[in-house]
């Protein structure tokens, strides 16, 4: 695949303060730079992954996708301009800020700014987190993933499958469509929901110790309004998170564990369970539409709904089968 991953984000917001505390001392990022009106965060040995703009909105400003080579930007180009839509060449200036050799630029059908990028800066400084953590789990799968509130999900299949050429990893159409695309091993890094809204839903970042999300959850806890999902584990990919409100009002998943695929094996398919086998109760939703999420967490604990062991140790659970 010519994208490679979700290589940063860009979001609106005058709370600069609160992030610099909820991105440095909850999320575990390194606060790279203070300059003017923006705030950007390291998670690894790029530059920026996460860019704080000191403007109103409260809201997503941009996402930047990484391709492999140069030329996948004039390939990608090409596909949009055919399809209808415009490019703008992103310039040098624009390069420089966000610490990438080239870019374009263009908006999905729902108007999110799209920014496809080659060749990030690496940073010269190694990474140092905002509290102590083993890292994230970035490199060839990217920053996370990124899921957008939109107004028809449907809609947009044919921008982020056809033209961008994402792959559905699995989707679900009631109550409500929704779709998650792979461009890397990793389960997902984008998916949409036709929530009839425009926005941000989320966005995840994994880490590599499972402790080190767990100290999140309890840090993210002294705030008592600060859980939005508890913690809980994915039925599509087995992440074990839980999610945070971020000063802007949308969502950060903190996860741990999450599901590898083979893209090339890999069949998309329909879900009809619902989103978790346990926990992630949603915590800012009314009674009775919380209520229906519990009920579906009941109904996989009656069923036996489980994910496969992590740990891949055959002669391990051989020898629990005998005792």
């Amino acid at each position: 695949m010519p994208i490679q991953s979700l290589g940063y984000l860009g979001v609106r917001s005058d709370r600069i303060d609160d992030w610099k505390y909820f991105a440095g001392k909850v999320l575990a990022m390194q606060l790279a730079d203070r300059g003017g009106s923006q705030l950007s965060f390291r998670m690894d040995d790029l530059v920026q992954r996460l860019i704080i703009s000191d403007e109103p909105g409260e809201t997503l400003a941009f996402i930047g996708w990484e391709v492999e080579q140069k030329s996948d930007l004039q390939y990608f180009a090409s596909k949009l301009e055919a399809a209808g839509h415009e490019v703008t060449l992103g310039g040098q200036e624009l390069a420089d800020r966000r610490f990438v050799s080239d870019l374009i630029v263009c908006h999905d059908p729902a108007g999110n700014r799209i920014e496809l990028v080659w060749n990030p800066q690496m940073a010269d400084e190694p990474f140092k987190p905002g509290r102590p953590i083993d890292g994230f789990k970035t490199g060839p799968l990217g920053m996370g993933h990124a899921v957008l509130h939109v107004p028809d999900a449907t809609a947009l299949l044919p921008f982020y499958c056809d033209i961008l050429e994402f792959a559905v990893s699995d989707y679900g159409l009631e109550p409500i469509p929704l779709y998650f695309f792979h461009v890397n091993g990793r389960h997902h890094s984008f998916a949409i929901v036709g929530s009839g809204k425009s926005g941000f839903h989320h966005f995840m970042v994994e880490y590599e110790n499972l402790d080190d999300m767990g100290q999140g959850y309890d840090i993210a806890c002294q705030d008592k309004d600060a859980i939005a999902y508890t913690l809980g584990r994915h039925t599509n990919d087995h992440m074990t998170s839980f999610y945070a409100n971020t000063p802007s009002g949308f969502f950060v998943e903190n996860g741990w564990g999450g599901r590898m695929i083979d893209p090339a094996t890999w069949v998309p398919h329909e879900t009809t369970v619902g989103p978790s086998f346990w926990g992630h109760d949603r915590l800012y939703l009314p009674e009775p539409e919380r209520k229906a999420f519990v009920d579906m967490r009941l109904q996989a604990a009656a069923d036996g709904l489980r994910a496969p062991p992590v740990v891949d140790c055959p002669w391990l659970y051989e020898l629990r089968g005998r005792r």
